[in-house]
């Protein structure tokens, strides 16, 4: 992937997704490759352009330093579009600063990621009057989650990392989405059983969305395992029945659940 270092404009943009003010995105492009990515759709670029570039904001801390001066405290979300804890994360600490500048203030934030690399910065979300965080988990398989999510954390250390931040005192919530058509409705015992272990409040729960070219890219991953590919393409109307097993459960466990969108 080509990394391009660049200057931004802006720092916070107004969110229309619930709950959240504005939306903080410190990279435009996304190191791992998740077959089902929305971020083209979003950004309006072609997908096979997607994964080509990632683009580093490298003055974003300093523009956002100048914005949480002048606007309305808010909740802000990191990162709507792109995962803030992507592998170059760790090189250029660029949501590390960003959140330094958002302590100033003390805005409300919620992280979303699936990257373990977020307990680096516990230390700093535990200082904020009020914190989220957030891991995307769309099965339990590992060996599902290689093929599609080839570049983000493993099932486990995701899992591992909301011990830890939960452990820390930090809100937690997992976004169970897009739950993967292979997933089976007696999984979702099991799945609930380790969030509550983990400690998370809140589960989100949302369908795989076929926005225009994400099925076919989903096609063109899954051609290497045929079996997984029939299993996705058969198994797409059983949602409804993984969403009421889901709420079932998290009645039981005392873990509020709740759509998405």
């Amino acid at each position: 992937m080509n990394i391009q270092e660049i200057d931004c404009k802006t720092a916070l943009s107004p969110s229309t997704l619930p709950g959240l003010m504005y939306s903080l995105n410190p990279y435009r492009g996304c190191q791992h490759n998740c077959a089902y990515c929305y971020a083209p759709n979003v950004l309006h670029q072609p997908r096979e352009q997607w994964g080509e570039t990632l683009l580093v904001k490298k003055n974003i801390p300093r523009i956002l330093a100048l914005e949480v001066k002048k606007k309305k405290p808010g909740v802000v979300g990191l990162s709507t579009v792109t995962d803030p804890y992507q592998p170059v994360e760790q090189k250029y600490t660029i949501t590390r600063f960003c959140l330094e500048q958002l302590l100033v203030y003390d805005f409300p934030v919620h992280v979303q990621t699936k990257s373990a690399l977020i307990i680096r910065d516990i230390d700093l979300l535990t200082r904020f009057s009020d914190a989220q965080v957030m891991f995307s988990i769309g099965t339990l398989q590992e060996q599902e989650r290689r093929l599609l999510e080839p570049y983000a954390s493993s099932i486990q250390e995701r899992i591992t990392a909301l011990q830890h931040c939960s452990a820390a005192g930090l809100k937690t919530a997992v976004f169970f989405g897009p739950v993967y058509p292979t997933t089976r409705v007696d999984e979702i015992p099991l799945f609930v059983d380790l969030m509550k272990d983990a400690g998370v409040q809140e589960i989100w729960v949302d369908s795989l969305r076929l926005k225009p070219g994400i099925w076919e890219n989903i096609h063109k991953t899954l051609q290497r395992d045929p079996m997984m590919l029939e299993r996705f393409s058969k198994s797409r109307e059983h949602y409804q029945s993984i969403r009421e097993e889901l709420q079932k459960q998290g009645e039981k466990q005392k873990i509020h659940i709740m759509d998405a969108f």
